[in-house]
């Protein structure tokens, strides 16, 4: 019962703060999960679905303004990568990756990633934790084309927003129906998804390096 009842506290904690900041804050906090901090897309737009179904947002709108968020954090990484290059990139992430849970071990196994999978990654990343806070770093060092970049990247993120949306969406329903069963069963669900996806990239990395 306690669990329940912190998982419900937490989630109506969420859903007051995004309420709060709207779309802007949607953009901003989408732009800086976008870049190399280690802020989870699902803690900005399952509440954003919430929101959705009780009819205080525009589901457009919060795609919209979330894909472009990821778009400008992503960009700024890419752009990082490329203008400073690999050992600048290194140095930086020597002294200070620690602070942002990165390292330089991190950074080769995303570059694996990129050159083994292509271009394609870049949609492809934006589905997978861990992957999608990185893969603008080898896209850079590549020098892959910008509108390719920003392409895939839109779309990748529109996608994965409109997946974590409406996850919201029926958080939403089970919200106001009271059903805390529900909502634990979905969040359950949700968290398996996610470590199953997490161990599968890590499992094609592993593959990669040896």
């Amino acid at each position: 019962m306690a669990i329940l009842e912190l998982i419900s506290s937490s989630v109506q904690y969420l859903i007051t703060t995004i309420s709060s900041m709207g779309y802007l804050g949607i953009f901003l906090l989408m732009a800086i999960e976008s870049t190399i901090f280690p802020l989870p897309s699902e803690l900005v737009l399952i509440p954003a679905g919430v929101l959705v179904q009780r009819g205080e947002m525009n589901v457009l709108f919060v795609i919209i303004f979330s894909a472009l968020g990821s778009l400008l954090g992503s960009l700024l990484i890419y752009f990082l990568s490329r203008y400073l290059g690999r050992k600048v990139v290194d140095s930086l992430v020597k002294k200070y990756g620690k602070f942002v849970f990165l390292d330089e071990y991190s950074i080769i196994k995303s570059e694996f990633f990129f050159k083994k999978h292509g271009e394609i990654t870049i949609f492809i990343s934006r589905l997978l934790p861990v992957v999608r806070h990185l893969i603008s770093i080898p896209a850079g060092f590549s020098k892959m084309p910008i509108w390719k970049f920003s392409v895939y990247t839109l779309f990748g993120s529109a996608f994965w927003s409109l997946v974590l949306i409406y996850f919201g969406y029926f958080f939403g329903i089970a919200i106001a129906n009271k059903n805390m069963s529900l909502i634990t069963i979905l969040f359950v669900i949700f968290c398996l998804l996610i470590i199953g996806l997490y161990m599968i990239v890590n499992r094609n990395r592993n593959k990669v390096m040896k």
